[in-house]
């Protein structure tokens, strides 16, 4: 296909992107993403504003009882030092976000839905929203529960849930996950609508560059969002590691520039089509440029995630190779934040909890 400024310029004059609007978008040239770029950025200022909001990231556990194909931390890695972190680690660590005047925070772990694990959570949500007087918004990032669950976690504090789809592609989805009753696709959709049933800030996203999939799947991806009508989105490339059995076709993939260039466009691309959502600029992107997350601030993402996990533990939570940031602790990587951020342009959002505008302006007109 031959792609001309010109053709990139009448895409974005228009008020909707078709599916080979989104695909000519996506095969933009290194002069012509530049326009896109430019857009998306006009659009953030407008709806969003020049600001980035924290979220503390603390990975409490590596434990997990799926067996994605892609995932470090999956059940049948042998080679994986699980870890649990401790309540009283945890609360630590979100009370190092509330005295450094982080908006929110995001507990994340490897999947589980065992009772032990739910009422863990629900306890844990109660005390946070105790401990600080519900200052701090709450992101969880768990895994697929039941409606009543998702439910009880509201009721206890949190506010936000993001459980990435990873491709919306069906037989994708199955290349990159058993084909079982643990990792059934229709099970992680009805999750993700029973975030939204829940009262739940609804987010999800994809992983860019992945082996197989070509740039009608990812346009694909951007329309789902569009259509789920999604509160937030993380994305970011997909990095291969070495002990899963994706890592098999890694001559399949793009070279690791590639796959950083697409995913900035793919956050560009849906910045323009979802003015007002929260769009997160993802640690994988550092794991190729280090200043990548910074560079996502840029065309149009406003939400990062410093990882104020125990040091001791970061290394194990490594979902891809070459993960960034394992060595530092939790005020070096404050410290680094607010730098980069102040570098991009954008004011650091201290003390908000940066809700997505879009979960409260839906059903209005922009």
């Amino acid at each position: 296909m031959h792609i001309t400024e010109n053709h990139i310029k009448s895409i974005l004059e228009k008020k909707e992107f078709s599916k080979e609007d989104i695909t000519v978008l996506l095969q933009a040239d290194k002069v012509q993403r530049q326009l896109i770029y430019a857009k998306s950025v006009e659009i953030k200022e407008k709806y969003i504003g020049k600001y980035t909001y924290f979220r503390g990231l603390i990975e409490f556990s590596n434990l997990c009882v799926k067996d994605c194909y892609y995932c470090g931390i999956r059940k049948s890695n042998q080679n994986s030092e699980r870890y649990n972190l401790s309540d009283e680690q945890i609360l630590q660590a979100v009370a190092f976000a509330h005295k450094n005047k982080y908006g929110s925070i995001v507990l994340q772990s490897g999947e589980r839905s065992d009772k032990a694990f739910t009422d863990r959570i629900s306890n844990l949500l109660k005390t946070i929203t105790k401990n600080h007087n519900g200052e701090l918004g709450i992101t969880l990032s768990l895994g697929e529960q039941s409606l009543d669950v998702y439910s009880d976690w509201v009721q206890s504090g949190a506010h936000r849930y993001l459980l990435r789809i990873e491709s919306t592609n069906r037989d994708l989805y199955y290349k990159i996950h058993p084909n079982d009753a643990a990792h059934a696709y229709e099970q992680r959709l009805e999750a993700l609508c029973n975030t939204r049933r829940a009262g739940l800030q609804a987010g999800t996203g994809v992983m860019v560059a992945l082996p197989f999939q070509t740039y009608e799947d990812l346009a694909d991806d951007l329309l789902f969002f569009q259509n789920f009508d999604v509160d937030m989105v993380g994305m970011g490339p997909y990095i291969e590691h070495s002990d899963t059995p994706l890592f098999g076709v890694k001559a399949e993939l793009m070279p690791l520039i590639d796959r950083f260039d697409l995913t900035m466009k793919m956050i560009a691309v849906l910045r323009i089509m979802m003015k007002d959502i929260n769009i997160a600029a993802a640690t994988a992107l550092q794991a190729i440029d280090p200043i990548g997350r910074e560079k996502a601030i840029r065309v149009g993402a406003n939400i990062i995630m410093p990882n104020i996990t125990p040091s001791e533990n970061r290394k194990n939570y490594q979902l891809y190779d070459n993960k960034p940031c394992i060595d530092e602790g939790a005020d070096d990587c404050t410290t680094c934040m607010e730098e980069r951020i102040q570098l991009s342009g954008d004011e650091i959002g201290y003390g908000l909890r940066g809700d997505s505008p879009h979960f409260f302006n839906r059903g209005k007109s922009l």
